[in-house]
């Protein structure tokens, strides 16, 4: 079974780097990187652009636009882009301008909006620009939601209700919401069922080694806690499979999920759910298995 791991992080953030260190027993590293995807199967993924000026900054406020991908390197090949937007800095001269030449990139495949660790609604006027650009290029946007990983984020603004007016203001635009907005997941279940340009990804539900995650395969209440959601959505068509590495190991987080997912499923949330919300996918994962 081939696998995309369509929510990876591949920057210089202190709060990962301390995280892959110390919670989850990973090597945040390139070399790291490959070596998960080669163990577990995944033959590509999409990093979410984000990067610090000031080491315990993230969510930054000088952050510049667009924030990419800057662990170290020229990024691995079968590591794709979606570039980060810093709604602070996007007034600043020439800010907009980088951004869209960012999006002409090969291997920028979306967007992706920091709802809550940013202090704005993603309907407010600030992301306009980003809409066009989005609309313009035919890429899709990729938002978080639910609980964000730092206490100076506001949940009012990452809760999956507050983007709703967003989704069918721009129907012309594909959205992924991050996390299956947890731990709101019964509002993203319904936001599913009423709009069709909505995905989810069904990254980040742990943070930890693989003992952690073998110990909540046990725990029915936290397992049913999403299963209830995914059920009740009943769009297998639109979940996307995704780590939030580097905070749990690749191996053990596609057997939790595997857990969740119906068996005749697995091909569409692994795999084919993930080149319906990023398109140039197709292209490039296909150029890349041609030099195999």
């Amino acid at each position: 079974m081939k696998i995309i791991d369509a929510h990876v992080h591949y920057s210089n953030i202190e709060v990962f780097h301390e995280t892959a260190q110390t919670l989850a027993n990973i090597d945040y590293s390139e070399k790291g990187l490959l070596e998960e995807f080669r163990r577990a199967g995944v033959i590509a993924g999409v990093g979410m652009g984000v990067t610090e000026t000031i080491a315990g900054a993230f969510p930054d406020a000088a952050a510049l636009n667009p924030m990419l991908l800057d662990l170290g390197g020229q990024l691995p090949g079968n590591l794709f882009t979606c570039v980060g937007i810093n709604p602070l800095t996007l007034h600043l001269e020439g800010q907009l301008e980088a951004l869209e030449e960012s999006l002409r990139q090969e291997k920028t495949v979306g967007i992706k909006l920091y709802a809550g660790y940013y202090h704005f609604n993603v309907g407010d006027e600030i992301y306009s620009p980003v809409y066009k650009l989005a609309s313009k290029y035919q890429l899709p946007i990729v938002i978080h939601g639910g609980l964000t990983y730092s206490d100076r984020g506001l949940l009012k603004y990452s809760h999956p209700l507050s983007m709703e007016e967003t989704f069918l203001k721009h129907r012309d635009i594909t959205f992924m919401l991050c996390h299956l907005g947890d731990p709101w997941v019964m509002d993203t279940a319904a936001l599913l069922e009423k709009n069709p340009n909505l995905y989810t990804d069904l990254s980040g539900w742990i943070v930890g080694d693989p003992a952690k995650v073998d110990r909540l395969l046990t725990e029915q209440t936290y397992t049913d806690h999403f299963r209830r959601a995914i059920v009740f959505a009943e769009k297998y068509d639109r979940l996307v499979f995704g780590t939030d590495w580097p905070l749990v190991p690749l191996e053990a987080y596609i057997k939790f999920v595997k857990h969740l997912i119906p068996e005749a499923y697995w091909d569409e949330v692994f795999y084919k759910n993930a080149l319906r919300v990023f398109p140039k996918l197709e292209q490039l994962i296909s150029e890349l298995l041609s030099k195999e």
